[in-house]
């Protein structure tokens, strides 16, 4: 499953300046002017996740693929968007069409941007959740305050997308580098996929072999036959049994033969609950 994260916001907040940075190129038309993505900008973001570097060493594979986010830069709303105002339905209809809502909420100081809403990040959060409220739409919903680099340590999610755009342009070891440097553990997208995958009760789990090193999105409590339709459908339809080892063990003994020697490889059958980071080999019938 690809996991759909819409950016929602006044006009002016930084949506577009923080997509461009989680994308890393300038997909979006970033202007200081209200309107100025009109139509949904579309992208997808692999998920870090470190433990896939690991895994492609034991394997001895150089191919990585990564679960993904589907991140949606939407247009600003307004004050009276479910009533049309701006263009309201149009962006209310693209909401509609994501797994969740992240709003950004400007809590930043430049007066040589166009401020749309108020001064108090709250009274903009209200005015955003009153407009989805009244045109009926419930989506479970990340608030993330786009601040100033030296607030990025106060209360709530917060990021900085001028320092999410200035660490886009660096190399991920100078991106390292320079967090480290700053005091900052995680970049702005890990910490909002971190928290997508919260709200979202999701986990991954992990295949290796020669072929590739691969993380799967699923939800918590999925079943290893429907996690086995992930990887293709019939898969489902004929699973037989799931060769699961914990990742810890996979990388401490160094792959399945070792970890079958070592007698860490369980047989799970059709009733197991998947688990986040399990290594998998499905078996499947013809």
């Amino acid at each position: 499953m690809s996991l759909a994260i819409g950016i929602v916001g006044l006009p002016n907040v930084g949506k577009s300046t923080l997509f461009n940075a989680l994308l890393k190129k300038q997909a979006a038309l970033a202007a200081n002017y209200p309107f100025a993505t009109i139509e949904p900008n579309v992208g997808i973001v692999p998920v870090p996740d470190e433990r896939l570097q690991m895994l492609a060493k034991v394997v001895g594979t150089q191919k990585i693929v990564n679960a993904t986010v589907k991140f949606v830069d939407i247009a600003g709303l307004v004050k009276g968007a479910s009533r049309g105002e701006g263009l309201g339905n149009k962006f209310l209809s693209h909401i509609r069409e994501v797994d969740a809502i992240m709003f950004v909420i400007r809590d930043f100081g430049d007066e040589n941007i166009i401020r749309a809403g108020s001064t108090n990040p709250q009274d903009d959060l209200d005015i955003l959740r009153l407009e989805l409220e009244l045109a009926n739409i419930k989506k479970p919903e990340i608030v993330v305050l786009n601040t100033d680099e030296d607030k990025l340590n106060g209360e709530g999610l917060r990021i900085c997308a001028k320092l999410e755009s200035e660490l886009a342009s660096l190399s991920e070891v100078d991106a390292a580098e320079y967090l480290k440097q700053l005091g900052i553990e995680k970049t702005g997208l890990e910490k909002v996929i971190q928290e997508a995958f919260n709200i979202l009760g999701l986990q991954t789990f992990l295949t290796a072999g020669e072929i590739e090193a691969r993380a799967w999105t699923i939800k918590k409590g999925t079943l290893a036959p429907q996690a086995a339709g992930k990887i293709h459908a019939d898969f489902e339809k004929h699973f037989i049994k799931a060769d699961c080892v914990n990742y810890e063990d996979f990388i401490k003994y160094g792959g399945w033969v070792k970890c079958r020697e070592a007698g860490k490889v369980r047989t799970e059958g059709r009733d197991y609950v998947m688990q986040d980071g399990d290594v998998v080999e499905f078996k499947v019938g013809v």
